[in-house]
């Protein structure tokens, strides 16, 4: 797998308000949106239901980026074979999923998590199931793969 295609920074998520480290990587990759998202199960509608879209393997057309605030959680990403590669996420870290990698999401045994979703732009949600090989983006990203 192309590691660096993925990108992962360990921030201090205790100053995530004020933190010119986050401040600065917002500014350097425009992103202009940001939320927070708490997943438990007391304060997520649909919690089960969200769950279970979020570990549905998918792609997404932009960059998906998620800063844990607390908590933890998993993503799971394709390697260059096809396999899954679990990558565990804890508070302070922040990942950059490529657009067109497919990826799913799941908490640990912890079931809660809560993170910073960042964009540029207007926030877009739309996921795309496996397969959605026809979009553009992602042979760019397969081709990205084969280039290394």
């Amino acid at each position: 797998m192309r590691w660096d295609l993925l990108e992962a920074s360990r921030l201090d998520a205790d100053i995530y308000e004020t933190d010119p480290v986050l401040e600065k990587i917002r500014k350097d990759r425009g992103y202009s949106y940001s939320d927070i998202i708490t997943i438990d199960k007391d304060k997520l509608p649909n919690y089960e239901d969200k769950l279970k879209m979020f570990f549905e393997e998918h792609l997404h057309l932009d960059d998906e980026i998620r800063y844990i605030l607390d908590g933890r959680a998993y993503f799971d990403v394709r390697d260059r074979e096809d396999r899954w590669i679990r990558i565990a996420m804890t508070k302070g870290d922040l990942i950059t999923l490529p657009a067109g990698i497919y990826h799913r999401f799941t908490l640990t045994e912890t079931n809660y998590t809560q993170a910073m979703r960042l964009f540029v732009g207007e926030p877009v949600w739309k996921a795309y199931n496996r397969p959605a090989d026809e979009f553009d983006i992602r042979q760019k990203y397969v081709n990205a793969l084969q280039c290394a």
